[in-house]
């Protein structure tokens, strides 16, 4: 079973992108549509002490009709945010982000920030595992039959 550490060597660009709690939200939207991401992880002086997402803004910002430029990351982010070490599996990732309702998982060893699995990272990891058991049970059984 493939763990966190492999997905984020897998992924292209492990860049994780961050921003300051005392950046506005504006500013945080707009790198994420520049980055083409979800969601953002904010620190303060090293240290991961929130993440704010796309889903942060709509119902934050969009639904309580408050301003953008206005409003600071620290006021919406989501904090303290749950993170997992690099040998977490991808299936104990899925399941805590079902659980927690997230899309995105920081990968943390003790203090170092390794990397963001998001939904999408763990569901190309599950089906890569499946495929290669089914290839493993297919070569199984084309053997016993010759």
């Amino acid at each position: 079973m493939t763990n966190a550490a492999q997905i984020l060597r897998s992924k292209p660009a492990a860049t994780v992108f961050t921003i300051e709690p005392t950046a506005s939200v504006f500013e945080a939207v707009r790198l994420m549509a520049d980055k083409n991401i979800g969601a953002l992880l904010v620190v303060e002086r090293g240290k991961v002490v929130g993440i704010v997402s796309e889903r942060d803004y709509a119902r934050k910002i969009v639904l309580m009709d408050r301003s953008s430029k206005d409003t600071l990351l620290r006021d919406i982010m989501s904090s303290p945010v749950m993170v997992v070490p690099p040998d977490r599996s991808a299936e104990e990732c899925m399941a805590l982000m079902t659980e927690h309702r997230l899309r995105h998982l920081p990968v943390m060893d003790g203090e170092r920030l390794l990397g963001l699995v998001s939904i999408g990272d763990l569901v190309k990891a599950t089906i890569a595992d499946q495929q290669f058991i089914i290839e493993q049970l297919e070569h199984y059984i084309a053997g016993r039959r010759d």
